[in-house]
């Protein structure tokens, strides 16, 4: 076929006056064919049969994803105790801190040592908003949310100018000092005691004998699933480009244009209130708020979880939140179970989480998801070498010389 006959016949999707323009010769029509063909194809054909399963469009394929986890959260609270159910709540209030804490350290490389404190900000701001207000529950949260990440704006601007050990250091005297100003004004915040709040009681059309804790699982879990849809598309948008930039090097995103103590800021806001938001959820579940319910022990622990379960990864927030809560719970029955005293049992889970950095990080370096992705690539891998058998060598080689 001469390169005439093809621009006298091009197919009907291909006729385009930009494709027209670029066929002026054999070479450059035969460019502007295949480029024009690759371009009418479409995405889903393009598409291997195995990705093709979920949408293309990430909204979409995380509301799906949504869908399926509020799914699992209701078949597993409805069938389990009330106890677990009071456990699956403070699990989601954690996976929420953790989730914010991975936009700031694993994204953006920004050390926190003070979510804790960030954490009681929002306890106590729900706390206060549910005492002295008459106001719905989701207008409790979301203040509680947006105190932390005005905390945060006051922090972020000081943390934008450090780096490093300095950084750390200024959000430990953080987690160390904050607590500490509710014994200043007992009056207003409770002092050592702490504030009582009433928990929120499930609607009458659940049922007079609907558990409370089930109820108040299903709040958690559904904060859960909207913090991790929002803050996966957050990553995905320039916003998390611009984290991510900032991450690799300051210098290099500065001359493309980012402006990097804004960036900075920005990441420090996000994961500020979601730690608001998670200090509020742990409000709620336990009912009561107090200085001894956030103390430097929680920050590390929040820290600890985002290392085991995945850096950077926000489904790795789900690990860190069941190991928060559980792994105490197996500390304490291993310290019963030998004897110990209380002075090593109330330090055991310090040397546990510790140990289980040290484990997680010499079998799985991408954490706990680091590990499951990987398995399950592996898997895939056996799977499609099953499927598609390599051909014997003379085979081979019959082909490579026909």
């Amino acid at each position: 076929m001469t390169p005439d006959r093809v621009r006298e016949t091009p197919p009907p999707a291909l006729t385009s006056p930009d494709t027209a323009r670029e066929a002026t010769g054999p070479a450059r029509t035969q460019v502007a064919l295949g480029r024009a063909s690759v371009m009418a194809t479409p995405p889903a054909a393009r598409q291997s049969g195995r990705r093709s399963r979920l949408p293309n469009q990430p909204l979409l394929r995380h509301l799906l994803i949504a869908v399926g986890g509020l799914t699992v959260i209701w078949a597993v609270t409805s069938s389990v105790s009330s106890y677990d159910n009071f456990q699956i709540a403070q699990i989601g209030a954690y996976v929420v801190a953790i989730a914010g804490l991975t936009v700031l350290t694993g994204l953006n490389g920004q050390i926190s040592l003070g979510h804790g404190a960030l954490m009681g900000i929002g306890a106590y701001a729900a706390a206060l908003i549910m005492i002295h207000a008459n106001v719905p529950l989701v207008v409790v949260l979301v203040l509680a949310a947006l105190s932390a990440a005005l905390a945060g704006v006051i922090i972020g601007i000081g943390a934008a100018r450090l780096r490093g050990p300095y950084l750390a250091g200024a959000t430990l005297a953080l987690a160390v000092g904050l607590p500490a100003i509710a014994y200043r004004w007992p009056s207003t915040l409770g002092g050592g005691t702490g504030l009582s709040i009433n928990q929120p009681t499930p609607p009458s059309f659940l049922g007079t004998n609907f558990d409370p804790q089930e109820w108040i699982a299903w709040i958690s879990g559904l904060c859960v699933v909207i913090t991790l849809v929002v803050l996966a598309n957050l990553v995905r948008s320039r916003y998390g480009r611009s984290f991510r930039a900032v991450r690799d090097d300051e210098i290099a995103a500065s001359l493309a244009g980012i402006q990097v103590a804004r960036t900075q800021i920005i990441a420090f806001v996000v994961s500020s209130a979601c730690a608001g938001l998670g200090g509020a959820l742990l409000a709620l579940s336990t009912g009561t708020v107090n200085p001894l319910g956030f103390p430097l022990s929680l920050s590390i622990a929040l820290i600890a979880g985002m290392v085991v379960g995945g850096l950077g990864s926000l489904t790795g927030a789900i690990w860190g939140g069941i190991l928060i809560v559980y792994l105490p719970q197996w500390a304490t029955s291993v310290s019963d179970n030998f004897g110990f005293s209380k002075g090593v049992s109330s330090n055991l889970a310090f040397g546990v989480y510790g140990l289980a950095l040290i484990v997680a990080m010499l079998a799985f370096p991408g954490g706990i998801q680091g590990g499951v992705w990987r398995l399950a690539n592996g898997v895939r891998a056996r799977r499609a070498r099953r499927s598609n058998p390599a051909p014997a060598g003379p085979q081979s080689n019959e082909h490579e010389q026909g």
